[in-house]
């Protein structure tokens, strides 16, 4: 059992933000009760007049998607500002250093504490978005591909989480400042999470559908799939914009005959790439999270050698 002990800096750290540590499991484990109980309620009522449940499940669902997408900053703006830069703007990081704790392991006590909290409650997180999200797969408003279902629904969350950490012990330590720190932890986490989000869809090659010329240019693809670009197809494979037609002859299915056109095209992921994007997404961002980690250590030894 004195193995399984905490010992040292990492006792402190624990000792130093269990409420914060109480309140983030009490949040996760209440969400968690919050979404079986509107399961539960949904179910009971299916087939009768009362859809208050599945009403409140949906609305339920709607503000966790925006939650799961900001979880990242969040932890990342706590990391940077209460575990790193108040005690560096304040001093107190001095007392850990008086009591034969080299720098780097006050630092990775702190990021050890973070990560294991971070990594257990987004993981229940995820689990517990899956359950709510598990009645609503298949309805509008929840694709697989919508930027909170993808986040909340994969170890892309996971990722983001520990990338946004990373940051905030590396950004923690370059402001020393505490609102500072937790601003722009935010600010950087939410602008390189976006530009991930941005390459996202280019991650894997799109799948594509044709098929010959069609009033309105009607789709016709899967119910499932996300649609990343259209347009007209011409007997040589060269490819023309949707309005093509439209702008010569104010028809969409009528061409003139010297654009030569034979058929539309889509370009789409289908749901079978939901896992291979969350894993290749997962692995990018691990890999940024690794080096801020490493940027992070190497600013602390800079300066506390």
């Amino acid at each position: 059992m004195s193995t399984l002990t905490l010992k040292g800096p990492t006792w402190v750290t624990v000792r130093q933000y269990r409420r914060t540590l109480w309140v983030a499991g009490a949040a996760v484990l209440l969400s968690l009760v919050s979404i079986l109980w509107l399961r539960y309620w949904d179910e009971r009522t299916v087939g009768t007049d009362e859809r208050t449940g599945h009403a409140l499940l949906r609305i339920a669902m709607d503000w966790a998607s925006s939650a799961v997408i900001v979880v990242p900053l969040l932890v990342g703006a706590f990391v940077a500002g209460p575990m790193v830069a108040r005690e560096l703007e304040s001093g107190t990081y001095k007392v850990a250093l008086t009591q034969s704790v080299s720098p780097a392991r006050w630092l990775g006590s702190k990021l050890l504490v973070a990560g294991a909290v971070t990594v257990a409650c987004t993981l229940v997180l995820i689990g517990t978005y899956r359950l709510g999200w598990a009645n609503f797969a298949t309805t509008w408003g929840f694709p697989w591909y919508r930027p909170g279902t993808y986040t909340g629904t994969g170890p892309v969350l996971v990722a983001q989480s520990l990338l946004a950490l990373a940051l905030g012990a590396l950004i923690g330590q370059l402001t020393r400042r505490t609102v500072t720190a937790m601003a722009l932890t935010g600010l950087v986490t939410g602008l390189v999470l976006l530009l991930v989000a941005q390459l996202r869809w280019s991650l894997m090659p799109v799948k594509t559908l044709t098929s010959p010329l069609q009033p309105g240019l009607t789709a016709a693809l899967p119910v499932t799939a996300r649609e990343t670009g259209s347009g007209l197809i011409t007997a040589s494979g060269e490819r023309l914009p949707s309005t093509a037609c439209w702008e010569r002859t104010q028809h969409w299915d009528i061409c003139p005959a010297d654009l030569n056109v034979t058929g539309q095209y889509w370009d789409y992921h289908p749901a079978s790439h939901y896992w291979p994007l969350q894993l290749i997404e997962t692995g990018i961002v691990l890999a940024l999270a690794a080096l801020a980690a490493f940027a992070a250590f190497r600013v602390l030894r800079a300066r506390h050698p």
